[in-house]
Order: structure tokens, then sequence, then C-alpha cells
């Protein structure tokens, strides 16, 4: 496919993935003018770009459907469910219309799309149902406002200052106070007003919005609002002649003699006396505050009309960690040599390399609202299918994350998602039964938290059952019978392969296939899966993800002359082993943190390293989850920057190894991943123990 049409794909996807999130807010709110607006510009934008890059079959489908709708902005027709549900059916089709390139548009369900469509269109030209549409909302503008009380304004009471914090509270502003009608101190009469103020307001308003501002005191003031620019206008701004004139401070003849001066044009206009110094003043802010608005605008538009392909992203990404890589080398041999100067050099390279590491992985984070949108259909799908009332509500969706980590998230919350919908909430009359509200909740939000993003889904259905779980891990020897295992630990069982408590298999859930696909994905990601419930009340389930797959930062330690790397993330601390503890715990591998006991790791075991052990070896403490677990080494080197490599095919499956990374004198280190490291290590007791 051609680059055009490949483009116009994505930008279709995108305007269908917003598409399908406003229709299921106006089934909500049927009379949300905004939403009826986006609908219809996103329909009318995939028609009109699909007819100029050779999608004549999509612009032939969606131009009945935009018709429609623009039949909605007009008051003609309703919104209904049918109609919102007719939508997203009509977005399904696009889709596959997109996927398939050459299919014709003439299928059974878009020709029956298509009639329902037509059927809805009036075929005379009716009066506009009284349909209570939300008010449009106006463009931004910009309006210069000459505020002129007259001189008795005080005589009532009235105070101009908060009528001129009500106008900024409207938008962008700047005010000028004009004193040039202040009499002598002896003719002052301080029960009047000589005071007057030009404003340039720039917002999302009407004139008449800027006139209910002085709705009290109209009668008592001069109140002249202009127009003076809007985010259509680009070109350069009026000069200041001309603003003069149109405000009325200056005659054009005036002007005209003054422009024949050789002079400046403000110093001859107030050398002559035509206008004071402060209408001058008044213009010159003007003139600057336009132009600074058309210079933000400049910058917005072209700072969102750039795209890059995410190929591009990913190949500057390889290339910002080979020159980590190379600096790490640099700096090394800068410490061998001794040489100040190469030093300072290598400082510099370290310094510039690490704020282009950051600028590159700030490129490729997005926020997760992207991800977060096309659940809301998800969820209204399925609550109709299954019967269910349910309030799908969000937060935290500018929480940004790594590109790859969002592409690789989706399934699992999907997975998670219909769990809470098919398992979690009850079905209205359950719900009643139970004292709850007959519509159920489920919240999706994203918050930050140091290296890691938690993403958590929380819902107020039944919760889990610890005794129907630990009867069915029983009966499918996942369990044994005389085991006692902690709440947290039974709640860890439903990520066990082929694990579900659904006594009926659907075309939803059922078949034990979806939890364990999350905790394998979610570990892949290296991040980990917390559970929280309570029965009858309802389950949170927390992801807790890396921001960044690429560079991270990460603990260096040796081990019988082998070099690993851990996530600086997951690091708490670092404490010393000796023997006296080794013997105190009596070969168990525990030892006392300050009066808590936390289980580690002796990595030589696991790894079957020889050589000399060290009088004293050391602890990584690592937090997983709510635990803590230590892993024994031999020496903690210190903070290293860290490039993640991935290792080849045949070596992608080690458990307990995430990646490799290359050291600056050119040995290669090992990425240990700890979560999938400590659940190897238990597996391995539990075969022994059993």
């Amino acid at each position: 496919m051609d680059p055009q049409k490949q483009a116009y794909r994505e930008e279709a996807s995108e305007l269908i993935a917003d598409m399908e999130d406003a229709l299921v807010e106006l089934e909500q709110s049927p009379t949300d003018r905004d939403l009826i607006d986006r609908i219809f510009r996103d329909m009318h934008t995939i028609k009109g770009s699909g007819a100029m890059f050779g999608f004549n079959n999509i612009a032939t489908f969606t131009h009945g459907i935009e018709t429609v709708y623009d039949l909605i902005r007009e008051g003609r027709i309703k919104v209904s469910g049918e109609l919102v549900s007719l939508t997203l059916a009509a977005c399904d089709q696009i889709k596959l219309l997109l996927e398939d390139v050459d299919a014709t548009g003439d299928s059974a369900h878009i020709t029956e799309i298509s009639h329902k469509f037509a059927a809805m269109i009036p075929s005379a030209e009716p009066e506009p149902s009284p349909v209570a549409l939300e008010p449009e909302e106006h463009g931004e503008a910009t309006f210069r406002i000459r505020f002129t009380p007259k001189p008795e304004l005080f005589e009532n009471g009235t105070n101009p200052l908060p009528l001129l914090d009500e106008l900024r509270d409207l938008g962008e502003s700047r005010v000028i106070c004009h004193l040039d009608r202040l009499p002598d101190l002896e003719a002052l009469d301080p029960q009047k007003c000589y005071v007057y103020w030009d404003i340039i307001l720039t917002a999302k308003i009407s004139e008449s919005d800027i006139r209910d501002v002085f709705i009290f005191v109209d009668d008592i003031s001069d109140i002249a609002i202009a127009q003076i620019d809007s985010a259509e206008e680009l070109d350069d701004y009026k000069p200041i002649g001309q603003i003069l004139v149109e405000k009325g401070d200056l005659a054009a003849s005036e002007l005209d003699a003054a422009l024949s001066e050789q002079k400046r044009l403000g110093q001859v206009i107030v050398e002559k006396g035509l206008v004071p110094e402060s209408e001058l003043e008044s213009a010159l802010t003007e003139q600057e505050y336009v132009r600074d608005m058309r210079l933000k605008r400049r910058q917005v538009e072209a700072s969102a009309s750039v795209k890059v392909a995410s190929f591009k992203l990913d190949s500057l990404v390889d290339l910002v960690g080979e020159l980590v890589i190379v600096q790490a080398r640099l700096s090394e041999f800068a410490t061998r040599r001794g040489d100040p100067d190469l030093a300072a050099l290598a400082e510099d390279v370290e310094r510039l390399s690490a704020e282009l590491r950051d600028q590159t992985m700030d490129i490729r984070m997005l926020p997760i609202g992207t991800t977060f949108a096309r659940f809301k259909r998800l969820v209204r799908d399925l609550a109709n299918e299954l019967g269910k009332e349910i309030d799908f509500t969000t937060a935290g969706a500018e929480t940004e994350l790594d590109k790859t980590v969002i592409d690789k998230l989706g399934d699992p919350l999907v997975h998670l998602i219909r769990n809470s919908v098919d398992h979690g909430i009850e079905l209205p009359a359950d719900r009643r039964a139970a004292g709850k509200a007959e519509q159920g909740r489920i919240h999706l939000s994203a918050q930050h938290s140091g290296a890691y993003v938690l993403i958590s889904i929380e819902d107020d259905g039944r919760g889990l059952n610890t005794r129907a779980i630990r009867e069915k891990a029983i009966a499918k020897g996942i369990l044994a019978p005389e085991a006692q295992p902690s709440e947290k630990e039974i709640f860890e069982l439903i990520f066990a392969p082929g694990f579900s408590t659904a006594e009926n298999v659907s075309a939803i859930s059922g078949r034990g296939v979806g939890m364990d696909v999350v905790s394998r994905n979610i570990e892949a990601l290296g991040g980990s899966v917390e559970i929280q419930s309570q029965a009858g009340s309802g389950t949170v389930i927390t992801l807790k993800l890396p921001l960044t797959l690429a560079i991270i930062d990460g603990l260096l330690v040796e081990l019988a002359g082998n070099f690993f790397v851990l996530p600086l993330g997951c690091v708490l601390e670092c404490i010393e082993l000796s023997q006296t503890d080794v013997n105190r715990a009596h070969g168990r591998h525990m030892v006392n943190v300050r009066g808590e006991i936390v289980p580690y790791i002796p990595l030589r075991e696991v790894f079957s390293l020889s050589g000399e052990i060290p009088e004293s070896e050391q602890i990584v403490i690592t937090g997983i989850g709510d635990r803590r677990v230590g892993f024994v080494v031999d020496r903690v080197i210190g903070q290293h920057q860290t490039v993640i490599k991935t290792l080849g095919k045949a070596l992608k499956d080690m458990d307990g190894i995430s990646g490799a990374t290359i050291l600056g004198n050119g040995t290669v280190a090992l990425i240990l991943d700890v979560n999938r490291l400590t659940a190897y290590v238990e597996q391995e007791e539990l075969s022994l123990t059993g």
C-alpha cells in the first residue's frame, strides 16, 4: 500500500476510536451539542479523505451517516439508543473496509446499515423538532474593549475593579488604565470617576458574553466592543496608526500628516499632542498582544501537525542506546588514563547523552488515555449483552507510558475488564437484593509511582469468593487439601493456567485462559499484578508497570566474576550478609533486617556458579508487590545506565533473565527479572518439598 493510503488508514483508525468514545458518551447525554459536532466532524473527515485517497467504498458508505448527523445538528432528528448502536455497528464495518483494501462495500451488513440510516432521513422538510441542544461553543477570538464609566459611577456605590477581574476570568487578557482625564488636585472631586480602561481579551466567547459582564453599569458607562482577531487569521497584525484610527483616538487626516514626517510614527503623534501617551501605549500593547497570541497559535499548530512513524522512533531509541554504551566506554577509558582534559570531555559527553536519552524517551511517551478510550465501548456492549447496568469511569488518562508498553497492555486490560463485567458486577436484581444500586461501577485509573505506572481496575461487584477458589484449586490439583494459604495467596491462585470458577462456559469467559495470560504478559513487561478483594463489596486489581522498556537505571552487581543488573526501580536497599548471619538462620535463607524477617535467594546456587565465596557477601533487598525479597551477590558495584538488549531466540525463555546490556569495557551483563526469578525459585522449592 502506498504511503498516502497507509496514512489515511492510520488517521481513520484514530477518528473511529474518537467517534466510538463520543458515541458512548452521547448515549448518556443525547442533547450534548459538542458530542454531536465531534461525531459529525469525524465522519465528515473519514468520508472526505476516503474519497481523496481512493477509498470510495468508505466514502459512499459514510455519506448517509454524515447526512443523518447533520440533521441531528439542525434539530430534525433526535438521538436515540438505536441510533448510537447503529453508528457503532457502522464503525465496525468501516474498520473492516480499512483492513480489506479491495472490498467493494456492498456486503449484506453494509447494505442493511445503509438502509436503516436512509430510513431515518425525513422525505419532506419538516419543522425542526424542539430538541434542546446545548449551546454551541464559540471559537477563540480576541476582542478590544473600551470601558469608559461616566463621572457619576461612584455615586451609586459601583466599584469597577470587580468587573475587570470578571473579564480576566473569561480568558487571557491585558488591561491598560488611562489617566489623561484626571484634573489637577485642586479640581479633583473624589466622588467622581475620571479614569477609563482598554482591555484586550482572548477567549472562546461571543460579544454578548462580554456585554453580560457590564449589564449593571451599561446605563452609566460607554462600552465599546470590537472583535479584532480570530484563530483563523494568521497574517501580520494591523499597524499602530490603523489601530488608533479604528478606536477613534486619531483622525485619518491626522494619521496621514504624521506619516509624512521622517520620525517614528508614535513619536510624531505624541509630540503633536494628537493623542495622549496612554492611548499610544494602549495601541502598542494591543499590537504586541495580538502578535504574541498568533505566534502561540502557530507554535501549537506546528507541534500538533508533526507525525513520526513509530519505526523511526524505535530506530532513534536504538541509536541513543548505542550512544549510551559508547559514552560508558569513554568514561571508563578516561578514568583509566587519568587525563583531566579527557575526563572533562567524557563528563560533557555523559551529560549530553543523558539529556538526549531523556528527550528521546519523552518522545516515546504517550498518554495512556489512548488505550482507555476504547474500553468504554467494550463495557457498553458487554453490559447490554449480559443485561447489566454499568457506569464505567476513568481517571489519569493523561498519565504517560512508553509506547511499547502501551501496545502490549491492551490484551491484559481487555481480559481484566471483561472479567469485572462478567464475574464482578451482578445483575440488577441481585444487586437490589444485596442492598446495592442497580447500576454497577467499574473504575479504570492510572498514576505515576516513581519509575513505575500503577493501573487499577476497581469494581463494586460481588468480590472474590475465597472458599470457591480454594475448592476449585484443590479439585484441579493446584493446591494440596491440607494447605492453609493466606487470603493473598488464595487470590494469586486465579493466575494458574486453566483456572476458572465459572460454572458455565460463555462467549465472554469461563475457559480459564484469561488471568494466566494477564499474569504472563504483565511479567513479560517487567511488571507485577496485585489483587485486593472483599466479598460482597468488590475487587481492585492493580498492575505495576515500568515506564519504559528501552533504557533503564539499574544496579550493577558482581557474582563469581560475572556481572548482573537489577532494575533500580525495585531495589530498596543493600545490606551485608556475614557468616554469622548465615549460621544464625540455621540453614534457612532468611535474614533479620531491623526486626523484619526477609527471605533471600542465593544467586550462586540458582545459577550454579562456582568459585571462591567472599567472606562477606551482600544482599540486594527488592520490593515485589508488598513483599520484600533479597538477592545474595558477591559485590554491589553501583548504579548503571542500562540499555536493554533482547536475548536471541535460543535464550529468550530463560527463567529469571529478561535481557542483557553491554558495559563500558565491552563485557556483557545479564539483566535479572526479579518477578520471574522469585517465582522460579518458589516453584523449585515446592517441587522439592512435594
